[in-house]
């Protein structure tokens, strides 16, 4: 077996114990932990973000120790980070990509992010999935050295990206129960994924505000959340879900 043969079975070995994970974690951990032993790096993580409400809504680690949610400096130089800015576009499949994609260390070194939040890891490679408005659904890739991750490694996560999307799908399929909502209730939830205020969705859909509120009293009590942040992030965890 040659070197890129062993390479590709490794890759498929990872699939397949990710497919076969019944851990009810959404992504499966052994998905992350099998992505670290293919991209090798010093820590990785997945992680879901609303970025209106700044909530961390899905987090996992394969360094416990660096847990603990997005420290401040992130939020307070989030426009310098340019290749986060980039996973936070709108996208239909899953990207690729890598701090040095956007900018050297050098350049980053001069910038307030580098100081309050990249430090330890300037060294960053990411597998982007698609979610819904305003959220992000990303597994990252840290090293604490200066030098980028090379074109292999960076093939290697391109060509799981799908995959890794395709496991992501199921797992929150598995994981998730069917809620039964009316025809009018998810109409409701569309305009409020796509950032109508009440009055905009009881223009839309010709009904009072009052209708408006009252559908999402009743969405809200079926799906046991309690903003319509959760509720969307709920009935429409991804954009074709639209």
């Amino acid at each position: 077996m040659t070197t890129a043969e062993a390479h590709l079975r490794r890759m498929a070995d990872v699939l397949a114990e990710a497919r076969e994970d019944r851990s009810g974690e959404v992504p499966p951990r052994s998905l992350l932990l099998g992505l670290q032993r293919l991209v090798p790096c010093d820590s990785a993580s997945f992680c879901e973000l609303d970025i209106p409400t700044r909530r961390v809504l899905n987090a996992q680690e394969t360094d416990e120790e660096e847990g603990g949610g997005m420290m401040p400096g992130y939020w307070r130089w989030r426009h310098q980070h340019l290749q986060c800015l980039q996973v936070c576009r709108p996208h239909d499949a899953p990207e690729t990509t890598q701090m040095a994609d956007f900018l050297s260390v050098r350049e980053l070194r001069d910038l307030p992010i580098y100081t309050e939040f990249l430090t330890p890891c300037p060294t960053i490679a990411d597998i982007a999935l698609p979610t819904a408005p305003n959220r992000t659904r990303v597994f990252q890739f840290f090293r604490t050295g200066g030098k980028p991750f090379t074109d292999h490694e960076m093939t290697t996560l391109e060509l799981m990206a799908p995959h890794v999307y395709e496991i992501y799908r199921t797992a929150a399929r598995r994981r998730r129960p069917a809620v039964r909502l009316t025809h009018r209730e998810l109409d409701v939830l569309r305009c409020v994924a796509r950032g109508l205020d009440t009055p905009r969705i009881a223009e839309q859909l010709s009904v009072s505000p009052s209708t408006v509120r009252k559908h999402l009293e009743h969405v809200f009590g079926k799906l046991g959340v309690s903003s319509r942040t959760a509720a969307v992030a709920r009935v429409f965890p991804d954009p074709d879900a639209l």
